[in-house]
């Protein structure tokens, strides 16, 4: 195995996500780490963000990933002395906008396996931002991923309209159409 200074962020992620696993605690990367993985490196993200699947003890992360090297910044955020990556846990449960995320995807690398969002949920992760509050960087990390990866349109179309935004989803859309071959 690589020294943590040496991983990608997707590396990381699934060193951070097995060494958990290891100790009991299911964690599912989520947010901007998703982004830079699923457009292959377009996106350039310095945090993991792991939402946990039921009550953990914050202890016994601490732990966890202090054997890893890192330490506690602000409570939820740590820290790697020889790392450009910090790690956040979020507080779940496991949701883009209102809908809970029931499944995810599993990608194997060198450090370990990573637990992350699909890239249909990575895309509504990054609308929930645009919709919420306007955030056009937001739109153009769903945009990258939807270029980058096959995603169901359908679902998000859906998941937009329940999520009262489907005016913003027809932008996405257009965007989207307007850059494909």
């Amino acid at each position: 195995m690589k020294p943590i200074p040496e991983m990608s962020i997707e590396e990381l992620g699934g060193l951070v996500c097995e060494s958990l696993q290891k100790a009991g605690i299911t964690v599912t990367l989520t947010g901007g780490a998703c982004v830079a993985i699923w457009s292959g490196g377009q996106y350039i993200s310095h945090d993991l963000d792991f939402i946990e699947e039921g009550p953990v003890s914050q202890r016994k992360i601490r732990e966890v990933l202090g054997q890893l090297g890192f330490t506690a910044r602000m409570g939820r955020h740590f820290v790697h002395p020889e790392s450009e990556f910090f790690v956040e846990f979020p507080v779940g449960p496991l949701m883009v906008g209102d809908e809970r995320v029931e499944k995810f995807r599993v990608r194997k690398t060198l450090a370990g396996a990573l637990r992350l969002l699909s890239p249909t949920d990575c895309v509504k992760d990054r609308l929930a931002a645009f919709y919420l509050w306007n955030d056009r960087e937001a739109l153009q990390q769903a945009l990258l991923v939807a270029h980058a990866q096959k995603i169901d349109l359908a679902n998000v179309r859906r998941w937009s309209v329940a999520e009262d935004n489907e005016g913003k989803f027809r932008l996405f859309r257009s965007k989207l159409r307007a850059r494909r071959p």
